[in-house]
């Protein structure tokens, strides 16, 4: 039988203890969560049975959350560690990573922050020794990256790598700058999803910061992940290949979600049986039958009102604006960036259908 993770939460207030234990029973592992008031009695509980993850506060009377990790980081060296905490000071950030702990989160205060927050600890409780991003082994900095700007939020992503510190800034879903190691923007971006490993938390939105990246995130994941590739080469050339066998060209969808303002790209082919093509997108089929679906109904209130042939349609969104457009062999859906006006979508669009047909 599997033994459950077990959990100490630690915070001198009873009530948030309460609010804390409720959220921790979300935790799909569904660990047994124990509470403590007190340093003291923390340190006590530690002694006398053995716990996966200790969830504490900073500031409480007497022994307080550092002098806690401090000890716990001397006495129990395997035990996981969390820092949830209302303070928002670099100090205490730096002195609390200093003494090794695993993550040090900001208390929650929206639905999106609280799943985060189960998130990284669902993937610590689960955590293998290994190279990977503390508090977030379940996910690359790819899936953090898309999962903040999916859900439209506004938040800094600060990443540790050893000595190294990045940042990330979104506002509303979009990446508007990076910084690491001197750099800035779109090379500063690169240079942290290089990295394997490290730390990473979530850190208040920042509305002021100044916009130096204008692409679109999945553009810019895309060009990481070719650069990736091609930094480890293609692989020699088998035995048993023909000498005249040559690579499978790069898709066109790849210079399509390179326009700024493209979030995502799908092609649908109108033949039964065609491959669907996509960029940016997880799962394409349910967008494609929706596409096909679209374009259908269009073609027949078309041919109601005799307006002729169906070449493109555009629709704007409070989160994301779409555009279809119609060739004899495929058909081409296009998500763009919600803050695009409809003379922007309409101007754009013209130079994607021109790649497109290329």
């Amino acid at each position: 039988m599997e033994t459950r993770h077990k959990i100490l939460l630690l915070d001198d207030d009873p009530d948030l203890l309460d609010i804390y234990r409720e959220i921790l029973g979300q935790l799909p592992s569904r660990p047994e969560i124990r509470t403590a008031t007190t340093g003291g009695r923390a340190m006590a509980m530690l002694e006398a049975e053995p716990f996966t993850l200790l969830i504490c506060d900073l500031k409480m009377p007497k022994m307080d959350g550092l002098q806690v990790l401090s000890i716990v980081r001397r006495k129990y060296p395997e035990l996981r560690t969390v820092v949830l905490t209302s303070m928002a000071d670099e100090l205490f950030r730096s002195r609390v990573y200093a003494l090794g702990v695993d993550l040090y989160w900001q208390k929650p205060g929206s639905d999106q922050e609280i799943k985060m927050f189960l998130d990284c600890l669902e993937s610590l409780l689960g955590r293998e020794s290994g190279p990977g991003f503390r508090g977030v082994q379940s996910k690359s900095l790819v899936d953090i990256v898309q999962l903040e700007c999916i859900s439209q939020s506004s938040s800094v992503l600060r990443i540790t790598n050893g000595p190294l510190i990045g940042r990330i800034w979104i506002n509303s879903g979009e990446l508007i700058d990076a910084e690491t190691d001197g750099l800035r923007g779109e090379e500063a971006f690169q240079k942290i999803l290089a990295w394997k490993a490290g730390s990473f938390e979530s850190l208040p939105e920042e509305p002021s910061r100044q916009r130096t990246i204008f692409k679109s995130y999945n553009a810019l994941l895309l060009e990481s992940a070719q650069a990736f590739d091609e930094s480890r080469g293609a692989p020699p050339p088998s035995p048993d290949v023909p000498s005249q066998a040559v690579p499978a060209p790069v898709s066109g969808l790849n210079e399509l979600i390179r326009v700024d303002g493209v979030e995502f790209v799908l092609t649908v082919p109108v033949a039964p049986g065609g491959a669907v093509e996509s960029r940016g997108l997880d799962s394409p089929e349910r967008l494609a039958t929706w596409t096909r679906q679209c374009t259908e109904r269009f073609r027949t209130l078309a041919d109601r009102l005799q307006a002729g042939t169906l070449e493109q349609v555009s629709g704007l969104g409070p989160q994301r604006h779409v555009a279809i457009a119609c060739r004899k062999d495929a058909e081409l859906c296009v998500g763009w960036q919600h803050t695009l006006s409809v003379e922007d979508v309409r101007d754009r669009m013209k130079k994607v259908m021109a790649l497109w047909g290329s």
